[in-house]
């Protein structure tokens, strides 16, 4: 799907084995319970939702959030050196819901959720970096 001038991103149905997409919605599934929105993978040039709440409808434009969060890649070189520290996750607020960011080298994942507290992203971000790097 081309969705950008010099950019195209292909949504995938099986970027990752389904064990390996089950084990990402279970890492969630605790520290979010039943405000967890949607799981999706990523990658430069790949994308896979793994998982949408069942009242959520299909429709959301995937490949247009990808490649907004695939600045995540360059962060972590961007920052690298700061003062603040390593870069870690990003956390986006909107009028009706949460969306947190993990990336590794060439990697990504961000959860969509209902309601998340500051504690609650730290140990999301925590648990779905472990994975990422697993």
């Amino acid at each position: 799907m081309a969705y950008h001038d010099t950019y195209t991103m292909e949504l995938e149905t099986q970027l990752l084995p389904e064990s390996r997409a089950e084990s990402f919605v279970r890492t969630c599934r605790p520290v979010v319970g039943d405000d967890l929105r949607s799981v999706t993978y990523f990658t430069h040039d790949r994308c896979e939702q793994i998982y949408l709440r069942s009242d959520l409808e299909a429709d959301a434009d995937l490949t247009g959030f990808v490649e907004h969060e695939t600045d995540g890649f360059q962060a972590r070189t961007a920052y690298r050196g700061s003062e603040l520290g390593d870069y870690r996750y990003t956390v986006r607020a909107f009028d009706h819901g949460y969306l947190t960011r993990v990336t590794d080298d060439d990697k990504g994942v961000f959860v969509t959720t209902d309601g998340l507290t500051l504690r609650r992203s730290e140990e999301l971000a925590s648990a779905l970096g472990e994975l990422l790097r697993g």
